[in-house]
């Protein structure tokens, strides 16, 4: 909910930033799981994640 909320907060459409809140978020958890691994992975490693998420969006 914070991606959504921030995106939001910069004028989006709620449906808008749901849609890319959870694209991003998909694309940060599968960007962190090929540096550590699917099995090691944990919330903190998505969440460094996010700028190239975005970058790469």
């Amino acid at each position: 909910t914070g991606i959504i909320a921030a995106l939001v907060g910069q004028k989006m459409t709620n449906f808008d930033a749901a849609v890319l809140g959870v694209y991003i978020h998909g694309l940060a958890g599968d960007i962190a799981a090929e540096k550590t691994g699917q099995i090691s992975l944990i919330a903190g490693d998505i969440i460094e994640s996010l700028a190239p998420a975005f970058l790469k969006s």
